[in-house]
C-alpha cells in the first residue's frame, strides 16, 4: 500500500457540507493502488456516551471512485449524521488485500480496538455549521452568459461617439487605441436578439468613465463613461434586461486605477504629502516612469502597477480608507441599479481580507449575489464560501482547447486534467464556475480552430456539458475571428452571411438544450472516459433516474457509436465522423 499517496484534509474541498444535512467526504489515493475504501463514520460522542448503540466503525459506508487524474484516484461518499457532528476515518484495501485505517492520528491497524474506541483518533466535522458552508446562488446554475465588450458591440447613438471614431467594420483589425462607438443604447437595441439567442446573463466589460477603449484604467467609478451613455440609460438597460429574464454582471477593476483619476493626479502633484499617498504602493517619490514606444509598458516605474502598465497604478486595498471607498462603489451599483453580479478583475492580486469584507457586504444587499473572480490558476483559497462564488475557469477550458482545438493533449490527458480540476473544488463550487472558450483577453476560438466551424461546434458542445456556467463572447455565435488582444475585440458582426447564420442557429440550439437539461448538468454527477487510441471522449451526466450520454470523436477516423441522439453533428446510421458528436438522453 502506497501510504504516501493517501491524503485527506478536513473542512476543505475534501470534507464539506453539500447541503445543510449532507456532507461530501473525499479521499485521494495513488492511482490503481487501492481497490476499496470504506468510510467509518458516526457521532463521536456515541463511542463513550452511548454504550447501548453499536460502534459506528462496525457499519461503514462504501466510497465510490469518482475520478482519476493520471496520478491519483479520488473517492467520494455523501453522508449525513442526525446529531450533526461527525467523526470519520477511512478503511483501505490495496491490490494485495492488505488493509489499513487512515484517520486524523495517521495509520492504524483495523484490529487496534483501543484507537478505534477513542473519538480523538478520527477526522472531525465538529458540527454541521450551515453558516460556514459554501452557499451558491441557484440562478447561476441555469445561466448561459453573454460577454459584451461595450465599445465593440453596437453603436446605438452616434451623438456620443468619441473623437476619431472609425467606421463600423467587423473585418477590421483594431489598434490598441481605436474607437468604434459602441455604447449602451446599442445593447438595448439588441436585447431582443440576445433573448432569441437564449442567453440569460449579460457580462459587461468595464462601463465606468475612463480614457481608453477597454475602460480598465478607471477615472471615475461612479460615472458611466459618457461615450457609452449615462446612469439613466444604464438603469433602463438593467430594467429591460431583467424584464427579459436576464441577469446583469459588471466588471469591477479594484486592483488598480487609471492614472487620470483624481486620487493619482493628487499623488503626482503633492507626492508623499498627498492625502492619497497611502492609497497606492509608491516605492519612491516622486512617482515617475520613463515612457517607451509601447504606451502600455514601462520597466522603471517607481510605483507598483498592473503588469508593467504605468497608466494603471496598483491600489493599496489594505488601507481602511481605500476599502471603504471601493466597498461604497460596489454597494452603490447594486443598491441604485439592481445589478446581480460583479466580475472582479485581477482578483488574485488583492488581499483576502478585503475580499472577505466585499463578500459580506454584497450578500447583505442581495443574498443571491454572484461574485466572480478573475483567476487563471488554482483558486482554492478564494473559494471556501467567504470570498468568491466562482472564478473564470481558464485552467479547465484550457485543457479542452488543448485537446479539441490545438491537439496538444490526448483525450486521456484532457480527462486527467479536467478530473484534477474538478477535485480542487466542492461540487457546488464547480457548478458556479464561469466557462469561457474565448474572451476579451484571448484569441477567438474560431481563429484558434483555423476557421473550422465543425471543430468549433464540437468544442462548444463539449463545454456546454461541463459543470459550470457557460459564456459566449460577443460574436462567437456568428463565428467571428480574431487573434490575441486587441484583434479579439473587432466590432460585432451585424452583417452575417449564410455561414455565420448557420453558426448562430447552432449556438441557439445548443443554449436551448443546455437550459432544458440545466438541473442534470448543474446538480448531477459527471463521468469522463477517454476512448482507446485517442479516438475521443465520452461524457456521462447522471441525476436521479436521468442520464445524458455524449460521445465526441476527436480522432481522424470514423467511430461506431450505439446511441439515438437528440443533438448531434456528423452522425448517421451509428457512425460518428471526425469532429462529430452525439448527445443522447437515457432513462436508468
Amino acid at each position: 500500500m502506497n501510504r504516501a499517496g493517501i491524503y485527506h484534509r478536513p473542512e476543505s474541498e475534501m470534507a464539506y457540507l453539500y447541503t445543510k444535512d449532507v456532507m461530501h467526504i473525499r479521499l485521494k489515493t495513488a492511482q490503481d493502488d487501492i481497490t476499496q475504501v470504506l468510510l467509518l463514520h458516526g457521532d463521536p460522542y456515541s463511542l463513550h456516551s452511548r454504550p447501548d448503540l453499536p460502534k459506528f466503525y462496525k457499519h461503514p459506508t462504501p466510497m465510490k471512485k469518482i475520478h482519476s487524474d493520471g496520478v491519483y484516484d479520488y473517492w467520494q461518499a455523501a453522508i449525513t449524521e442526525p446529531k450533526k457532528r461527525l467523526a470519520y476515518a477511512f478503511e483501505l484495501t490495496d491490490q494485495n488485500g492488505s488493509q489499513l485505517i487512515y484517520a486524523d492520528k495517521g495509520f492504524i491497524q483495523p484490529t487496534d480496538q483501543k484507537m478505534l474506541d477513542d473519538a480523538n483518533t478520527y477526522f472531525r466535522m465538529p458540527y454541521f455549521q450551515d453558516i460556514d458552508a459554501f452557499h451558491a446562488p441557484k440562478w447561476v446554475e441555469k445561466t448561459v452568459w453573454y460577454q459584451i465588450f461595450p465599445e465593440r458591440f453596437a453603436n446605438g447613438d452616434p451623438t456620443n461617439d468619441p473623437m476619431g471614431t472609425k467606421p463600423w467594420d467587423p473585418q477590421t483589425h483594431p489598434g490598441r487605441q481605436d474607437f468604434y462607438g459602441g455604447d449602451l443604447q446599442g445593447v438595448i437595441d439588441h436585447l431582443d436578439d440576445l433573448k432569441k439567442l437564449g442567453v440569460n446573463g449579460l457580462y459587461f466589460n468595464p462601463l465606468f468613465k475612463a480614457p481608453s477603449n477597454h475602460k480598465y484604467d478607471t477615472q471615475d467609478y461612479y460615472q458611466i463613461d459618457p461615450h457609452f451613455g449615462d446612469a439613466k440609460l444604464f438603469k433602463k438597460l438593467v430594467e429591460q434586461a431583467h424584464q427579459r429574464g436576464m441577469r446583469v454582471m459588471l466588471d469591477a477593476v479594484f486592483n488598480h486605477i487609471g492614472d487620470q483619476s483624481p486620487m493619482w493626479q493628487d499623488v503626482l502633484k503633492n507626492g508623499q504629502n498627498s492625502k492619497y499617498a497611502d492609497w497606492f504602493h509608491v516605492n519612491q517619490f516622486p512617482a515617475t516612469y520613463t515612457p517607451t514606444a509601447n504606451f502600455e509598458f514601462a520597466k522603471d516605474a517607481t510605483y507598483d502597477t498592473f503588469d508593467y502598465t504605468p497608466h494603471m497604478p496598483k491600489i493599496n486595498t489594505a488601507n481602511p480608507a481605500v476599502q471603504n471607498y471601493l466597498l461604497d462603489i460596489a454597494k452603490y451599483w447594486v443598491r441604485e441599479f439592481d445589478i446581480d453580479a460583479w466580475r472582479l478583475d485581477v482578483a488574485n492580486e488583492i488581499d483576502h481580507h478585503f475580499w472577505r469584507r466585499f463578500h459580506n457586504e454584497m450578500l447583505a444587499l442581495k443574498d443571491d449575489f454572484y461574485i466572480l473572480g478573475e483567476i487563471w490558476h488554482s483558486a482554492q483559497p478564494w473559494l471556501n464560501g467567504d470570498e468568491f462564488t466562482g472564478v473564470m475557469n481558464y485552467d479547465y477550458t484550457g485543457a479542452i482547447i488543448n485537446h479539441f482545438i490545438k491537439h496538444e493533449l490526448s483525450s486521456q490527458g484532457m480527462v486527467d486534467r479536467l478530473s484534477h480540476q474538478l477535485m480542487l473544488y466542492r461540487d457546488q463550487t464547480n457548478a458556479m464556475m464561469f466557462n469561457v472558450l474565448d474572451s476579451h483577453d484571448t484569441a477567438r476560438i474560431m481563429t484558434l480552430a483555423n476557421e473550422d466551424d465543425q471543430l468549433v461546434r464540437q468544442t462548444l458542445a463539449f463545454t456546454f456539458l461541463q459543470p459550470g456556467s457557460p459564456s459566449i463572447y460577443y460574436g462567437t455565435e456568428y463565428g467571428m475571428t480574431g487573434g490575441n488582444d486587441p484583434d479579439c475585440r473587432k466590432p460585432m458582426n451585424w452583417y452575417p452571411d449564410a455561414k455565420a447564420i448557420a453558426m448562430h442557429d447552432f449556438v441557439r440550439d445548443l443554449i436551448k438544450w443546455r437550459k432544458e437539461h440545466w438541473q442534470l448538468i448543474a446538480q448531477g454527477t459527471i463521468e469522463l472516459t477517454a476512448l482507446n487510441d485517442n479516438q475521443g471522449v465520452v461524457i456521462k451526466r447522471r441525476r436521479n433516474n436521468q442520464q445524458l450520454v455524449a460521445v465526441f470523436n476527436t480522432s481522424s477516423e470514423p467511430l461506431q457509436v450505439t446511441l439515438a441522439p437528440f443533438f448531434a453533428q456528423g452522425f448517421s446510421n451509428g457512425i460518428l465522423l471526425p469532429k462529430g458528436f452525439a448527445v443522447a438522453a437515457l432513462s436508468e
